[in-house]
């Protein structure tokens, strides 16, 4: 019923800038906390930063004033603008969204990732 598509993941060289976003669609009654995850090549899944519905945001200590987190609740998006990328960022990028289905039931849903590749 319900689903999370990331885009803007790619190839970029350190010290560059890429914009992640994620759109979720289907049968939403409200999106609560979005976050975005990284995953590096044989690590664990981490969290990067959180925004509540409210806009009240939080960040993983390593991205502290490089990346920022922002939501449009009327397009159901939310984005990670990512700047001065180093490659220890290199990894998969997940989205996840707490919601309320249209069918009155809470659940947290994730997309499928996108790449992000950070060259030295």
């Amino acid at each position: 019923q319900v689903q999370l598509q990331e885009s803007g993941g790619g190839l970029v060289q350190a010290g560059g800038s890429l914009r992640l976003s994620c759109a979720a669609s289907g049968n939403i009654f409200s999106l609560n906390d979005m976050g975005w995850y990284h995953q590096a090549p044989g690590k664990q899944r981490e969290l990067v930063a959180t925004i509540s519905s409210n806009g009240i945001t939080k960040y993983a200590d390593s991205v502290k004033g490089r990346f920022t987190i922002s939501r449009d609740n009327a397009k159901k998006t939310v984005s990670l603008q990512m700047n001065s990328l180093k490659p220890e960022d290199t990894g998969v990028y997940y989205c996840k969204a707490d919601l309320l289905s249209r069918l009155l039931s809470r659940g947290t849903y994730w997309g499928q990732g996108t790449q992000v590749t950070v060259s030295s």
